[in-house]
């Protein structure tokens, strides 16, 4: 009896265990922190110290994952009304508010010492920022009020390649801009195209969505433009000097995929062509700033 009690107790803490990981959204935490090494290495032709390197990745980690904790906090009433999120911890009732609150203060306040203290304050604030703006303004507000949230918002998830140029430097450079710029034209048409293969749940949910406001057709439309104006902004690398042409040739055969996906989208669409685009869009993205990387260093 004892024994099946301790293997209960034991499950219970491993399924708690998995409920705080996934409040933290590793994955796309995963993916900032590549764009964040990518930022650190392009700024520096030397090795990264690993002083800084630690400490930077640490922080920048933690608070990203604070903020999306925040994000599970007042998204919670929507997720339970929406197919994709209904299972996520505080819909089903596993984790409490204010359990996930402290969760996310102890993460955010641990993240922002370990910035402040061990890299820069200039990259300790401009990561708090970040993290104000994806999870206040753009999850209490802007995903609330505006079909344009994505836009506004997306700012804030383009920033940690700025972070990592700012963790080795100290200052905010042109170039790290730039990179912030591929990040930040990028997320309009990756998320518009799983809120099209989303529409109904975002309707149900009464998120002012752009397929749910504008209807599907005009989504399609915005997607394409804006995958075109991606891959001018993905050529500015090598037209300014900042990469050569193995960057050149890589980034140009990603957006014309991309390019490719978006124009099937608008005019040739499949039943799960935009959930595919939106897949696409992930690798994309990570492919585009290994190139970067690769590009750098060959």
């Amino acid at each position: 009896m004892q024994t099946i009690t301790s293997h209960k107790k034991l499950e219970h803490h491993t399924i708690k265990w998995r409920e705080y990981l996934e409040l933290t959204k590793p994955r796309v935490v995963a993916m900032l922190l590549l764009t964040a090494v990518v930022g650190m290495c392009l700024s520096t032709q030397g090795v990264l110290p690993v002083w800084t390197l630690i400490p930077a990745l640490a922080g920048i980690g933690l608070m990203s994952a604070a903020a999306a904790a925040i994000n599970h906090l007042v998204d919670r009433h929507i997720d339970a009304k929406m197919a994709r999120t209904l299972r996520r911890p505080l819909p089903q009732g596993s984790l409490s508010p204010t359990r996930v609150l402290t969760f996310a203060a102890v993460l955010g306040l641990v993240g922002f010492v370990m910035l402040y203290a061990w890299v820069n304050p200039l990259t300790a604030w401009l990561t708090f920022a970040s993290m104000v703006g994806y999870a206040v303004v753009y999850t209490m507000f802007l995903k609330r009020a505006t079909p344009q949230n994505i836009v506004i918002g997306g700012l804030a998830g383009a920033a940690p390649p700025l972070l990592g140029w700012t963790a080795m430097t100290n200052e905010i450079h042109g170039f790290a801009i730039l990179l912030v710029m591929i990040v930040f034209t990028w997320t309009p048409p990756h998320f518009w195209a799983l809120a099209v293969h989303r529409e109904k749940d975002y309707a149900r949910a009464k998120v002012p969505m752009l397929p749910v406001t504008h209807g599907i057709e005009f989504t399609k439309t915005c997607i394409f433009l804006y995958t075109i104006l991606l891959t001018v902004v993905c050529l500015l690398p090598y037209l300014v000097g900042m990469s050569g042409v193995l960057y050149l040739i890589g980034s140009t055969a990603l957006n014309l995929v991309f390019l490719g996906y978006a124009w099937k989208l608008k005019y040739a669409p499949e039943k799960n062509t935009a959930y595919s685009m939106f897949t696409f869009s992930i690798w994309h993205l990570m492919l585009m700033f290994v190139i970067l990387l690769f590009d750098h260093y060959l």
